[in-house]
């Protein structure tokens, strides 16, 4: 019951005042999210790889209402690669972007606006050895985002996108996307949708995510299981073996700070596991998510509001 409530609450500014001024709350960010700044992020970078795991990274932000700060934002992704640059780190780390942070809700030229503005991540990234992944947003960006994926793949057909299990349309975009060269990461999804677009039910949502890794394991591109669900992380290793997968040709993606331990026990056993690492000062719509997935994440939040004993 508390998962729309949350969700509600991550577009709020009246609990995003709530939730930042609470002395509590840093710490449990912590947890979720590698530091308002990119030299913490590259810690966690530094860190992960050195573990055999590779990242994927987020600078946070999103809905973004000025075409100041959508540039800003484009600025921020080219520093971050030019930070893995420097470091050699572009074969193991790559970078996820929010279209909504690049100006694509802005009115009347925002798709091109944010168009513009990822076209230039996604060269710097080419030229580094590594490629962006387009998260998804609510389902008024759908269709926006896979054309601006259709364009950037002209040029870096490495660009991957994402696909949320929860929505009705997602099992046709699957089939569109299950092609050589690819890359789908394939998520639940974690926005507040209404019933006319999206499954409400878990175990619903947890069918349609099964049909669609059917779909791309059955396909000739490379899926990227985004998951920490046992269940579907097991049926994935069952669909990637009856389609003769070898290990490499898909991989796991993981949050930073969730199931940890079945990060470094998946990459033992030879997987390609990815986590990825969110960072940034805006950091509260992200942060407010992850509550909503999880009432275990929510629990933990809660009891830190508690005095120790």
């Amino acid at each position: 019951m508390l998962g729309p409530v949350l969700l509600a609450a991550s577009r709020s500014d009246r609990m995003r005042r709530i939730v930042a001024a609470a002395p509590v709350t840093r710490p449990v960010v912590d947890r979720f999210v590698a530091g308002d700044g990119l030299a913490p992020a590259m810690n966690s970078v530094r860190a992960l790889t050195a573990s055999g795991l590779t990242v994927t990274l987020d600078h946070l932000g999103e809905d973004v209402t000025d075409r100041a700060t959508a540039t800003a934002t484009r600025d921020a992704y080219l520093r971050l690669l030019e930070a893995l640059m420097l470091e050699g780190l572009g074969p193991k780390a790559e970078v996820s972007v929010k279209l909504s942070a690049f100006g694509q809700a802005l009115p009347g030229s925002g798709h091109e606006i944010a168009l513009e503005n990822v076209r230039r991540v996604a060269e710097l990234a080419t030229e580094i050895g590594t490629t962006v992944t387009l998260d998804m947003e609510d389902h008024t960006t759908v269709d926006s985002t896979l054309a601006v994926l259709a364009e950037l793949r002209e040029r870096h057909p490495g660009t991957g996108a994402v696909l949320q299990s929860y929505l009705f349309r997602t099992e046709e975009d699957a089939r569109a996307l299950a092609a050589a060269g690819s890359r789908v990461r394939l998520v639940k999804g974690a926005y507040k949708e209404p019933a006319s677009v999206a499954h409400q039910e878990k175990r619903e949502v947890d069918r349609a995510y099964v049909r669609c890794l059917k779909i791309l394991m059955a396909g000739d591109g490379y899926p990227m299981v985004g998951s920490h669900d046992p269940r579907l992380i097991a049926i994935a290793q069952e669909l990637a073996a009856r389609h003769d997968r070898k290990q490499g040709s898909y991989e796991y993606q993981m949050l930073f700070g969730i199931r940890t331990a079945e990060q470094r026990r998946l990459a033992a056993t030879g997987e390609r596991v990815r986590i990825y690492i969110p960072y940034g000062a805006d950091w509260y719509g992200y942060f407010m998510r992850r509550l909503a997935e999880r009432p275990a994440n929510l629990t933990f939040f809660l009891r830190s509001f508690l005095p120790n004993r």
